[in-house]
């Protein structure tokens, strides 16, 4: 299938492996696991991707609100990798009502290894990994502590899997709110615009993975314009 290939970390444009170096690299940020984003979507591209992933030598799972919140509609998926290595992150864009005001609203869930960088990008915070900015330390890292504050609930839980899995907020900025858990061993953000569509997490959210099951009732909407911008 038609796909658009970028970077991972900045969206800029990458370069495939040749005789000299057997990585995709970026100008900007080096060896990177290319981000494939198919050029169209619908059932078939989800069919096809998750497929795709499930046959690689890496589980790395589709998070997939299951069932959707009332009004929403699955809007996009992406996965960065390669056909060498499999897929290190998948991004899967969702699109519905805001639960506030009735808005539009769009949330991103991304599934990802240590250092590929796709959640901090879409979440608007530096570097490739969460780091400080998760959990009980992000308050204390931004304002240039020394260590974390005392533990606190997270602000929100999600079912991935079947398992509960606590999200913390990382600050992500105005138009937007971010949040960043673990599953499976591996991180898991959940990133809405704008930021009060956040709310949608208040309620409780189970997450499914498509590439263990392919819901036929999925219903899917034009393109997000987050993942094919």
């Amino acid at each position: 299938m038609a796909e658009m290939v970028s970077c991972p970390r900045c969206a800029g444009p990458v370069r495939p492996p040749d005789l000299a170096v057997s990585a995709w690299r970026c100008v900007r940020c080096g060896p990177v696991a290319p981000l494939h984003v198919p050029a169209s979507f619908g059932p078939a591209v989800v069919t096809a991707v998750t497929a795709e992933i499930s046959r690689g030598p890496n589980k790395v799972p589709v998070w997939c609100p299951w069932p959707l919140p009332p009004g929403w509609l699955v809007t996009g998926l992406a996965w960065a990798g390669d056909d060498r290595t499999g897929a290190h992150a998948t991004a899967l864009a969702c699109s519905g009502p805001a639960p506030l005001h009735g808005g539009p609203a769009d949330l991103l869930l991304i599934a990802e290894e240590p250092g590929i960088g796709l959640g901090n990008r879409f979440a608007g915070l530096p570097g490739c990994d969460p780091g400080l900015f998760a959990g009980a330390g992000a308050d204390s890292a931004r304002a240039g502590g020394t260590g974390p504050p005392p533990p606190q609930a997270p602000p929100a839980k999600i079912k991935a899997a079947g398992h509960d899995t606590p999200m913390w907020n990382v600050g992500a900025g105005d138009d937007r709110v971010a949040y960043v858990g673990e599953a499976r061993g591996l991180w898991l953000y959940a990133v809405a615009w704008p930021a009060d569509a956040g709310y949608v997490l208040a309620e409780e959210i189970a997450l499914h993975d498509l590439t263990d099951w392919l819901p036929a009732e999925l219903v899917y909407g034009a393109p997000s314009p987050y993942l094919h911008s």
